[in-house]
């Protein structure tokens, strides 16, 4: 049941950003503009796709889920202190406390790793 729980969990959690990749491709250039508001250049949407589409991926099927997990802990405190530090308005301190809450959720998942339900932990069998 723990295993069930666990890939649960990593859906939960990476689905914000398979979401959230998906939503930047569809509306590509808002994005672009909205990020470049706030002193960020364009070009840098495309590896931000990419990330949050393939490491969030990776770590629902467990495959080297503590590395994908620590650079997702790295690019939501990022991306909360870049995007989301205008504390005055009520909307960004919230999306500042979900940003570190999910940093906090994949730091879990980099020091606990994944439970049996995941690629990095099949059985490797010895042939003698």
């Amino acid at each position: 049941m723990s295993n069930f729980i666990d890939l649960i969990g990593r859906v939960f959690i990476s689905s914000v950003f398979l979401l959230s990749g998906y939503n930047k491709i569809f509306n590509f250039d808002a994005t672009v503009g909205w990020m470049e508001g706030f002193g960020v250049p364009g070009f840098l949407l495309w590896p931000t796709i990419v990330l949050e589409i393939l490491l969030p991926l990776l770590i629902i099927i467990g495959y080297h889920a503590k590395i994908s997990a620590i650079l997702l802990a790295i690019f939501s405190l990022t991306t909360a202190i870049i995007f989301h530090s205008d504390f005055s308005n009520q909307m960004q301190l919230i999306a500042f406390l979900k940003n570190l809450g999910l940093a906090a959720g994949f730091l879990f998942i980099a020091i606990n790793g994944t439970k049996d339900w995941a690629l990095d932990n099949k059985k490797k069998y010895v042939r003698l």
